[in-house]
């Protein structure tokens, strides 16, 4: 790779958007959508918390099984620690609530992983942000139910993801962004039901 230039790759003086970058082009509104739906919930209160979580797990717990189902493990060895549906249920049961997962998802592809991980790994840049407004909150029993939102912190959990996506291994880009598309469309659907 040219020094300065990331998520490209040049053939014949030409550069191409590597995945990472059609990734994001490709699900950039799917993003803003979800971004704007879950916004919907007011951390700082605790029913507002409580339904931001119960959406939250509604999707990532059956994300996580299709993942694992997927042999996610096999593609990132340090899955045991990138894992988030214990710690939500754990917050959740803090809370005095249930964890259940509200959407479907179909079986993934080696390819699908990828997508799939892509959502999943990004969510927890912006689980620092919302971190930030959970601690601000008045209820002192939402600040002892951060498991979910402080999970990976210190950790360079998104860096080493993009490295893997980075290393040049067969991937149907395709099928990668649909996949993500669909991880999307899965919080949304969970966000619905909340």
């Amino acid at each position: 790779m040219l020094a300065g230039v990331s998520d490209v790759s040049v053939q014949v003086g030409r550069t191409f958007p590597g995945l990472r970058e059609r990734l994001r082009e490709a699900t950039a509104a799917a993003h803003r959508q979800l971004d704007a739906q879950m916004s919907a919930f007011d951390l700082t209160v605790f029913s507002g918390y409580c339904r931001f979580l119960q959406a939250s797990a509604g999707a990532l717990l059956p994300l996580e099984a299709a993942l694992v189902d997927g042999g996610v493990a096999r593609m990132f060895p340090d899955w045991p620690e990138r894992t988030r549906s214990a710690a939500i249920v754990a917050d959740l049961d803090w809370l005095g609530r249930d964890a259940h997962a509200t959407v479907s998802v179909p079986p993934l592809t080696p390819s699908a992983v990828i997508g799939t991980m892509y959502v999943l790994e990004g969510s927890r840049l912006g689980a620092k942000f919302l971190l930030k407004a959970v601690e601000d909150a008045a209820d002192p029993r939402i600040g002892k139910a951060t498991a979910y939102l402080d999970h990976g912190a210190g950790k360079k959990l998104w860096q080493s993801f993009l490295a893997r996506l980075g290393s040049g291994e067969a991937c149907d880009e395709d099928e990668a962004i649909e996949a993500a598309r669909r991880a999307f469309a899965a919080f949304e659907r969970a966000a619905d039901r909340a």
